[in-house]
């Protein structure tokens, strides 16, 4: 049966409020499982390709969502695809009191216990993903390709809308220069990123641990970017570490993302 284009008025209510209900209906869809394809929220919320653009550019237009373009996985996969989020004045349209609320925590708890408190804090968020993460990724073998692609599969599985894409050293430059770009387009915690960026900084030191290289953040959600970018080396001996290959760099600079660019 083919989807309605459009939702019918319900005896009572003018058909302005059931067009405004229903432009609700894609914000909050938009909200919960963003970044989505117009496809995808038709398919969620059983509307034509049509009804759906109508809304996404009233909705565009209203400033309260945004588009994001992510890379598809492997070569020659084609554009990048077309993905909606809401914006920041679309957050602060349906309230954010809980950015603020665990921001004004963070800073407090620098303020009592110093800098290294919030860290720590950072560490211990990301122990349990790291302890999700790691069984699967050793499942993937010793081959970095393999275990970043594993990575980029646990990572979109959690919403980050990760991908993983090879790239080769081309002559005169040595194979050893090969390497993989993580992307993630989009962040959970951006906003509590951007004032703390400690946070971007253990997350790529985990990331290092997982994959079992030291890796580089090209760029960050947080930081302006339009997808965070992690560059994973490939042609180079996996370290040693607690989950077999990965080891955490000894200082943090050397996967820092204070000097990263905006792609």
């Amino acid at each position: 049966m083919a989807a309605p284009a459009a939702v019918s008025a319900p005896a009572g209510f003018p058909a302005a409020d059931v067009e405004e209900r229903t432009k609700d209906r894609v914000l909050n869809a938009v909200l919960e499982h963003g970044p989505i394809s117009a496809a995808e929220l038709g398919d969620l919320l059983g509307f034509t390709p049509a009804a759906v653009r109508r809304h996404l550019d009233h909705l565009s237009r209203d400033g309260v969502i945004e588009v994001k373009r992510v890379a598809r996985a492997g070569a020659g996969a084609g554009r990048p695809a077309r993905r909606y989020v809401l914006s920041s004045q679309g957050q602060s349209s349906l309230g954010d009191d809980y950015l603020d609320i665990a921001a004004s925590a963070l800073r407090r708890l620098a303020e009592m216990a110093g800098p290294e408190s919030v860290r720590q804090f950072a560490v211990e968020r990301f122990a349990t993903m790291e302890r999700r993460y790691a069984p699967e990724i050793e499942a993937a073998g010793a081959d970095i390709t393999a275990r970043a692609q594993a990575l980029s599969e646990a990572l979109s599985r959690d919403g980050f809308v990760a991908s993983a894409a090879s790239i080769a050293a081309k002559a005169p430059l040595p194979a050893a220069l090969s390497s993989v770009q993580l992307c993630q387009g989009h962040c959970p915690i951006q906003q509590l990123a951007a004032e703390f960026p400690v946070f971007c900084d253990v997350e790529t030191e985990l990331f290092s641990r997982l994959v079992g290289v030291d890796v580089r953040r090209l760029s960050t959600l947080a930081r302006g970017g339009h997808v965070c970018t992690t560059h994973i080396p490939t042609g180079r001996p996996a370290a040693r570490g607690p989950h077999g290959p990965a080891a955490a760099p000894d200082r943090l600079d050397e996967v820092s993302n204070h000097l990263q660019e905006r792609p």
